[in-house]
């Protein structure tokens, strides 16, 4: 009996701890989106928002950030589609890994470091994953 308890509450508690990562996935994969969507349409403003305030400490102005961007993560900036995978929590930062397909229909791999704040999520980062190596 005791066993049966114990699986029933380590039960609840793993179902408990994926609705909350589902949730928290759910609201980040939102702002990931909205900012994509602020790029295809050329607002940087929009775009700029969804930044942390370190990034937006680091670049001072939508238009310094959206340079960045184009020249940086032109896959970003000419976005066609985003598909979210692994999410991962390390200590306060969460980081969303993001198959995103470029204008051009080549598709890549990136992590998103997300970060939560008061005004809700906010990204603080992006890097390219490399992809594996193919071949003979």
């Amino acid at each position: 009996m005791r066993n049966a308890i114990t699986a029933l509450l380590l039960s609840a508690a793993l179902s408990g701890a994926a609705a909350a990562q589902e949730s928290e996935g759910a609201a980040i994969a939102a702002v990931i989106d909205d900012q994509l969507a602020d790029f295809t349409a050329r607002d940087l403003d929009g775009a700029y928002e969804h930044a942390s305030r370190t990034i937006r400490r680091i670049f001072g102005s939508a238009g310094n950030f959206g340079a960045m961007v184009e020249q940086g993560y032109p896959m970003v900036w000419d976005n066609a589609g985003a598909r979210y995978l692994a999410l991962r929590e390390e200590g306060d930062v969460w980081w969303q890994r993001v198959l995103l397909r470029d204008a051009r229909g080549v598709l890549h791999l990136l992590d998103y470091r997300m970060i939560e704040t008061p005004q809700g999520w906010r990204i603080d980062g992006v890097s390219l994953v490399a992809g594996p190596d193919v071949g003979v």
